[in-house]
């Protein structure tokens, strides 16, 4: 039997956290003397002590702790620290991309965007649409794009595009359309023919991340204003180059279309 202060200093965990992993039962003495309420452990759970340290240093919650040191299947065991690893991944991303947008929000003198005014004419496209929370989009997004791909596949004439109304950014929930053209638009599952209105739009490309996009859209509805233009209607998106085309993001280009009339 090793001491709470023996076993804190073989395993490098203070005596105060193995008293917290104590009660929050995921390291249980092997022995606590009912007399003095002293804590002694066994040499063979210093290895049980390392895995906790270990997971703890990637953040695991205490609760998937205990799980993963429940769980008999090592299989089970080697899932659920890939899906927490998968997390630290996708929150890493999101880390990545929230300092690419500050460097560039930051920078003293960013360059002027390039901005295009275009006449788009009134189309019939295959589409999916829907009401969407805002932070149910990239799901909505993927679920939509896969079912527009298959009803369409090569007969698409264009990239995919998108029409989202105001009140998605307003109020965090609004209308969705998200299209691919061709010349005959299927009618099959949450695919069907939608009528495209003509529409004046401001135009600039979007490089990068769509995460990064809120930068883009700031920059195009600050020339917008500055050119005496004014906002008529869903903001459209058309995605050029993405992750179907190259694995690389600083390739991948998004197209922002802002609905736009002179005034005056």
């Amino acid at each position: 039997m090793l001491t709470i202060g023996e076993f804190s200093q073989l395993t490098h965990l203070s005596v105060r956290t193995l008293r917290r992993y104590h009660e929050a039962t995921l390291l249980e003495p092997a022995v606590v003397d009912e007399a003095t309420g002293y804590r002694y452990y066994g040499v063979d759970q210093i290895p049980t002590a390392q895995v906790i340290n270990r997971l703890r240093e990637l953040d695991v919650p205490l609760n998937d702790v205990r799980r993963i040191l429940r769980t008999p299947d090592p299989e089970v065991r080697a899932t659920l620290v890939a899906d927490h690893l998968q997390r630290l991944e996708d929150e890493l991303d999101r880390t990545r991309t929230a300092v690419v947008s500050l460097r560039r929000l930051l920078r003293p003198d960013p360059a002027p965007i390039d901005v295009e005014l275009r006449a788009e004419p009134a189309r019939t496209v295959a589409a999916v649409e829907g009401v969407v929370g805002h932070h149910d989009v990239a799901s909505w997004f993927a679920g939509a794009t896969a079912e527009l791909e298959a009803a369409v596949g090569a007969a698409a004439s264009g990239p995919l595009g998108g029409t989202y109304d105001n009140a998605l950014f307003q109020k965090e929930r609004g209308h969705a359309l998200l299209y691919l053209p061709t010349a005959a638009p299927p009618r099959t599952g949450r695919v069907h023919p939608a009528d495209l209105p003509s529409a004046e739009l401001a135009v600039t490309i979007h490089v990068g991340e769509h995460d990064g996009v809120e930068v883009t859209y700031g920059e195009l509805g600050a020339w917008v204003v500055e050119n005496a233009m004014s906002v008529a209607g869903p903001v459209r998106e058309r995605y050029l180059v993405g992750p179907r085309d190259t694995p690389d993001p600083a390739a991948w280009r998004t197209e922002i279309g802002w609905p736009v009339f002179r005034v005056g």
